[in-house]
């Protein structure tokens, strides 16, 4: 069965750190192009938080994450994490990886989805 599953969300006081996790079964990340991790908070549209180009391990980060987010591949354990220090209330929101077969970070170009883990930055 090919599917994502994310872990690693939950509660932390703003200025503290999380990892989350994207771990992909039934088929190897590398045979995908970019890895991509999205986060929708309520009322907002899904946002392109940062990426990942398997073939070389370039990476990109929204303006709003950068300096504070880091993504990285395991391609032993088949996993993408995105670290996350200095978390901020405005980082709220449902976090999701997926996969995409080309160089893009348009939420449609992606094909497979996880379920997505809940962040919450909250005092």
């Amino acid at each position: 069965q090919v599917q994502l599953v994310e872990s690693g969300g939950g509660l932390v006081q703003p200025g503290g750190s999380l990892r989350l996790s994207c771990v992909a079964s039934g088929f190897p990340l590398v045979d995908y192009y970019v890895i991509g991790w999205f986060r929708q908070a309520p009322g907002k549209s899904r946002e392109g938080v940062s990426f990942i180009k398997t073939t070389d391990g370039a990476t990109y980060y929204v303006d709003s994450v950068k300096g504070r987010f880091t993504i990285s591949g395991d391609n032993a354990k088949n996993t993408v994490f995105l670290q996350m220090n200095s978390l901020k209330p405005e980082d709220t929101a449902v976090y999701y990886c997926a996969t995409a077969r080309w160089a893009t970070m348009t939420p449609d170009d992606f094909d497979y989805w996880g379920q997505g883990t809940q962040v919450t930055v909250s005092s």
